[in-house]
């Protein structure tokens, strides 16, 4: 991307799709039911707290958007996890909707089973932009898409979400997809280090292959990396997350210097699930 190609028209066009990138597979190892990676793309300039306990809820693990109140990803002691991610359309952002990161916070801090946090979402998914939500509990991981306002039960497999539906071919979903499938080969002792390098790939997909969601060619290409680097906006965080069959969850969480692939501290926590 050309650096004066104008911060207002980035800002413009871009407010409302803070990108992200997950790929997980979920059963499809011998000792893991779920082994996920998870890119955070953001303003460099929205605050944010790093991976942690909250102090109100010490049950659960997860960062927060200090402007929205909510997270993106997170786990809980109990084996609830969420992630979400927003769906890529500058003509259907609302201004003044909530923050797409409550749907995670809520389903994390809450009681719910998924069906019915999701049959609830679906009643008041008109308050928030676009979205794609990931929630699951021990025995079970469901996929929500507002933008068909439908969902449905995960079976055992390896998948991709970016800012589309679920395994929409990206080419960098499609990449990480296969690199995830790679890090998973035996050994059968995952590293974790394998799964952060996934994310940090900043291969720029060719132009034929682009997508064309309305924010134009010179932006789908500098957002077509899944470490994304660029004026203003790019990758704030990766998250590593992998639970093994024996309930022993590991959450790890890279924090990077706003406009570089520099790394801050790398945060790791590690728990049994109480089930």
């Amino acid at each position: 991307m050309n650096a004066g190609a104008g911060q207002s028209g980035w800002r413009g066009r871009a407010e409302g799709i803070k990108m992200c990138l997950i790929v997980f597979a979920y059963r499809s190892h011998p000792h893991y039911r779920l082994v996920l990676a998870a890119n955070r793309d953001e303003f460099y300039a929205r605050p944010t707290a790093a991976a942690g306990f909250w102090p109100e809820d010490p049950n659960m693990l997860a960062g927060r958007d200090l402007r929205g109140n909510g997270t993106w990803c997170g786990v809980t002691r109990s084996g609830r996890f969420a992630a979400v991610t927003n769906f890529r359309d500058p003509t259907s952002v609302k201004q003044n909707a909530r923050s797409r990161g409550l749907v995670v916070s809520d389903f994390l801090r809450g009681r719910a089973e998924s069906r019915e946090y999701l049959r609830n979402i679906i009643k008041t998914r008109g308050e928030y932009n676009e979205f794609n939500l990931l929630v699951g509990e021990v025995d079970a991981l469901y996929y929500y898409a507002s933008r068909t306002n439908e969902y449905r039960s995960l079976a055992p497999g390896i998948y991709g979400l970016s800012n589309h539906l679920l395994d929409t071919p990206w080419p960098k979903v499609e990449r990480a997809k296969r690199a995830l499938q790679s890090a998973l080969a035996p050994p059968a002792e995952i590293q974790p280090e394998s799964l952060f390098n996934i994310l940090s790939d900043r291969t720029i997909a060719e132009d034929a292959l682009l997508p064309r969601t309305g924010v134009g060619p010179e932006m789908e290409k500098a957002l077509s990396p899944a470490f994304i680097i660029s004026p203003g906006y790019g990758t704030r965080s990766s998250t590593v997350l992998m639970v093994s069959d024996q309930n022993h969850a590991t959450f790890m969480e890279r924090a990077f210097v706003p406009g570089t692939s520099k790394a801050g501290e790398t945060l790791r926590y590690e728990f049994a699930i109480q089930v």
